[in-house]
């Protein structure tokens, strides 16, 4: 079988993580089938369209290095890959199920509508949907009426009675009351474009889609594709419910769990590889044992037999720690550069932005924070005592527990001296040797000795490591701040 499958996304809000959960699936299997995986967009809701989402669209699966094979900006076969450039194909495919007698025109107005649902409302009638008023004027009579101009839709045949069944690949057999399905939905509307159902089930057909996985909540839309197609005569393509998506009180995953559009990800320094990794696991299983893939890993090792029935749940603690598993896979240059745009953003550098000089520090710095970041957005903050002058706490701070603040400062005084040493040692481990060296030379704990000196160089007790602070800061600045913090503890 020629496996294509799709994501269709309607552009009409930013994208989040359940869509790019459907979009990701999609295109691992696409990549694990060998098969071609294609981008369509479902713009029919002209209401709620904006380009601003559909721009957001491509620019978050840029950033996430996910490429479909077809679509709006990678032209194929099934062109035009957005909906509003297909409406004379919706119309012409509706207008055959008209002539069949497998659709109708409808000339209810939205008044008639209002005052069924009102009338339902006030009897407490369990009824819903459309009352099928207009199903049994005779075909000829709405054929004329509707050409000679009077407003209508035009309303798909549900079958009265019996059962529709398809095949989920997660699922199993599923069977549905026609009476249950929305009676008569509409398929084309009084402006002549189509609804979500017609355009998807034309597209998904003439596009020669092998493959629908979609969420969960598509299956209750799904009998009503099923009778589409075989009202068509065409075989229809086999069905993948995913799992859905739930925060961790069990509620589908929305704002009120926090961030879930992309683009919040993204300004907090997620790295697109630890998103799609996480991602990725959401209601699927790859290797025992392993938890870090790259795209391409995941791709190789995706299989729909390995999907769970159940719900995944988003834990943002979870892709806290796949971030900062990836965030250590970087090297210096590669997470300075990733950092960079959130330093300058913080002010790290000046409006002209770094000089040479402080991009090497940049740079420097990251081995220093690497194994401390959780997400990007935390390095200026971490890091800012390299670049400017810290702000000195009060005295406290210099102090160690159980001592005075007469015995930090001859501990500060000590430290200065050791701070040019310390500042050339040729590594952490000699920077090591020598402090112990001279913490029992002056019988002093090396954890007494090293604080009022971090607290002095950095502006806080907790820092990045000291060594590598002072050699990435030179022995001349860490002798200013020593000076400086003496000062601040005479007065």
């Amino acid at each position: 079988m020629k496996i294509r499958d799709r994501y269709a996304p309607s552009p009409t809000g930013l994208q989040h993580i359940g869509g790019v959960r459907t979009a990701l699936f999609n295109y691992l299997f696409a990549r694990s089938q060998g098969g071609k995986f294609i981008l369509r967009l479902e713009d029919t809701d002209r209401t709620r369209y904006d380009q601003v989402y559909e721009q957001n669209l491509y620019d978050t699966f840029a950033w996430l290095g996910i490429q479909w094979d077809e679509g709006p900006d990678r032209d194929g076969p099934s062109a035009p890959y957005v909906q509003s450039g297909r409406t004379a194909l919706y119309r012409q495919y509706a207008g055959e199920l008209a002539n069949r007698g497998l659709a109708y025109y409808c000339f209810c107005t939205s008044g008639r509508l209002e005052q069924i649902r009102i009338e339902r409302e006030a009897a407490h009638s369990g009824d819903t949907g459309y009352d099928r008023h207009c199903r049994g004027i005779p075909p000829e009579e709405a054929a004329a009426r509707a050409a000679a101009g009077e407003a209508h839709t035009l309303r798909l045949k549900i079958p009265l009675g019996g059962t529709t069944r398809f095949r989920d690949r997660l699922l199993g057999e599923i069977e549905w009351k026609n009476d249950d399905i929305n009676p008569d939905p509409v398929l084309l509307k009084s402006d002549g474009f189509p609804t979500y159902h017609l355009a998807n089930v034309v597209d998904d057909h003439l596009m020669e889609i092998s493959h629908v996985l979609r969420a969960q909540e598509w299956l209750s839309s799904t009998p009503l594709h099923v009778i589409m197609y075989r009202s068509f005569g065409w075989t229809p393509p086999e069905f993948c419910h995913l799992p859905m998506v739930m925060g961790q009180d069990g509620k589908k995953l929305s704002k009120r769990h926090g961030a879930t559009s992309i683009d919040e990800f993204r300004r907090q320094g997620c790295l697109a590889e630890a998103l799609i990794n996480y991602v990725a696991l959401l209601g699927a299983s790859y290797e025992e044992g392993k938890d870090i893939y790259t795209l391409r890993e995941l791709a190789e090792r995706f299989s729909l037999d390995k999907l769970n029935k159940a719900p995944a749940i988003f834990d943002y603690k979870k892709l806290e720690w796949y971030n900062g598993q990836h965030i250590r896979l970087k090297s210096d240059e590669e997470l300075a550069d990733l950092c960079l745009p959130y330093a300058s953003d913080a002010g790290l550098f000046g409006a002209a932005g770094p000089s040479a000089e402080q991009r090497l520090i940049f740079v420097k710095a990251m081995a220093l924070i690497r194994e401390r970041l959780s997400f990007l957005s935390e390095a200026p903050e971490k890091i800012a005592y390299l670049f400017r002058e810290p702000e000195l706490p009060a005295a406290e701070e210099f102090i160690p527990k159980k001592a005075d603040l007469a015995r930090a400062v001859g501990l500060l005084r000590l430290g200065g001296k050791l701070a040019r040493p310390l500042a050339e040692a040729a590594d952490d481990e000699a920077a090591e040797i020598f402090i112990k060296e001279q913490a029992e030379k002056n019988a002093v704990k090396l954890g007494e000795l090293l604080m009022p000196l971090r607290v002095a160089v950095t502006g806080a007790r907790v820092s990045p490591p000291l060594f590598g602070s002072l050699r990435i800061l030179g022995a001349e600045k860490a002798l200013e701040r020593v000076e400086r913090a003496l000062e601040h503890l005479s007065r």
